[in-house]
């Protein structure tokens, strides 16, 4: 495939992502007056005029913040049957904050044309002092076939996480890290900054060190160097952002990070590409963020659809000066009561095209990888890939563990879902040197069970074939794009 071609394919795929979002966008404004809004009305036969709301159950979380996710308000008027699907959409919606266990929204009473509204929370552990154990290869099944469960490739740690801070879903943590990298982390979400909470202020410092470095690919695989004596690389990173949410679905963030790296003489020696021929790397970065979620259960969505452009500016002068673009869609249809179908995609370009080692990462980094190929990595400087799903629910059920000082564990969801899926992607590099995944059309599929239990808990066990006639069982943790 030519670099002409692929380019233009890109920018047809970007012009449909467009078009998506600006039907979304319509969509949602749409909802926010309808939902968010008393709307007059001409003829109030037959409507029921929500007279209160009642709200149990929430012993931290500040009532506010539950009136703000609700798709009815005080005081509206609704035809009864209207508001029976306000009650199941309220419900999905404060589901998908992630502040509750489980939520229940009733009509409690009816007094003539008065309708009375219950809303019944429980709520999570919000607060995790746990310790950690990751390894830090990309996934579990790498770090036991290729780096035969090397413990020196193990961070640990202890985690200090708050899911529900002052009550207004706010998130702050603190993570002391050590093993392979040393570091130590805070970072704090949901800072309101006025009264109708719409804006939001967030921020995040990182700081550490560790003795290997990952310099190059080759042969789509990550080549390490390691100095058992001394640390071949350091960092120093933190960001500011603003989140402007102006209705349910839709958040707008725009932010500012800066990261200070610098790397061994040895690296640059061994590959002068991986910086410029740098070994202090400086990169401000301005960014600006749109995420619009419009789905049942957002970490596992069988209904729904969505969606995320990202827009960065690294660096503002040669050499490193680099604008990138990311989009990802999901989408799930529901096929009857118990299956469905989800299609994904997602695409990214960097420009220009010239770009050093560190800012070549695609495919089998972060949440971008294609199911089949988790022991490889395919960089570049664009690229994309669909995968599609096709899932059907084997049970649902509830464990309970009986505690009177544990409630929470009395009713624990578990969930299995048994899927076919397939993969197809393309990345575009440059300078490909050995590494034969880049510059051409890939392809994958498989079979696998995905199981959903307690605090969102997702486990997925798939087997996948790829192209190059390789197979086998993988496991994932997270519900990667």
């Amino acid at each position: 495939m030519s670099v002409a071609r692929f380019c233009s394919l890109m920018l047809a795929c970007l012009l449909l992502h467009c078009c998506a979002f600006c039907q979304v966008a319509s969509v949602e404004g749409t909802l926010l007056y309808s939902t968010r809004e008393e709307i007059p009305l001409k003829d109030s036969a037959g409507l029921f005029s929500i007279e209160e709301i009642k709200i149990v159950g929430n012993r931290i979380t500040r009532d506010n913040i539950i009136h703000r996710e609700l798709s009815f308000a005080l005081h509206q008027q609704l035809p009864l049957n209207d508001l029976a699907n306000e009650l199941t959409e309220s419900r999905k919606r404060l589901m998908n904050t992630g502040l509750f266990l489980d939520v229940v929204v009733t009509l409690s009473s009816l007094r003539g044309y008065e309708a009375y509204v219950t809303i019944e929370l429980r709520e999570r552990w919000y607060v995790y002092p746990v310790p950690f154990l990751k390894m830090v290869d990309r996934n579990f099944g790498q770090w036991v076939k290729e780096k035969d469960m090397d413990f020196n490739r193990v961070n640990y740690g202890i985690k200090f996480t708050h899911k529900n801070t002052t009550g207004r879903r706010d998130r702050s943590t603190l993570n002391f890290m050590h093993g392979y990298t040393k570091a130590v982390s805070f970072s704090y979400q949901g800072l309101f900054l006025d009264k109708a909470m719409k804006w939001s202020a967030g921020m995040g410092v990182a700081i550490g060190h560790n003795k290997e470095l990952i310099y190059n690919t080759e042969r789509n695989k990550q080549m390490a160097y390691k100095d058992n004596n001394d640390f071949v690389h350091s960092y120093f990173r933190g960001y500011a952002e603003v989140n402007y949410r102006p209705a349910i679905f839709t958040t707008h963030t725009f932010g500012f990070r800066y990261s200070q790296e610098r790397i061994a003489d040895t690296i640059l020696a061994i590959n002068p590409a991986y910086s410029f021929n740098n070994n202090r790397i400086r990169q401000p970065e301005l960014y600006y963020n749109m995420a619009y979620f419009n789905v049942d259960f957002i970490p596992y969505p069988t209904k729904g659809f969505i969606a995320n452009v990202l827009v960065q500016k690294k660096g503002f002068q040669r050499p490193l000066n680099m604008w990138q673009l990311n989009v990802k869609t999901s989408a799930s249809w529901p096929l009857s009561e118990k299956s469905f179908f989800n299609l994904r995609t997602a695409g990214t370009v960097k420009l220009p095209f010239k770009q050093p080692y560190v800012n070549k990462s695609l495919i089998g980094n972060s949440d971008m990888f294609m199911q089949g190929y988790e022991y490889f990595v395919v960089d570049g400087v664009a690229g994309g890939y669909t995968k599609a799903t096709l899932a059907h629910r084997l049970f649902s059920t509830n464990i309970g563990i009986p505690s009177e000082r544990f409630r929470r564990l009395n009713h624990i969801p578990f969930k299995a879902y048994a899927k076919i899926f397939g993969n197809a992607g393309y990345v575009y590099n440059p300078q490909p040197g050995d590494n034969m995944l880049a510059n051409r059309m890939l392809y994958s599929g498989g079979v696998g069970v995905d199981i959903i239990t307690f605090y969102d808990f997702i486990i997925k066990l798939e087997w996948s074939f790829n192209q190059i006639g390789q197979n086998g069982l993988n496991l994932h943790r997270k519900d990667y794009f």
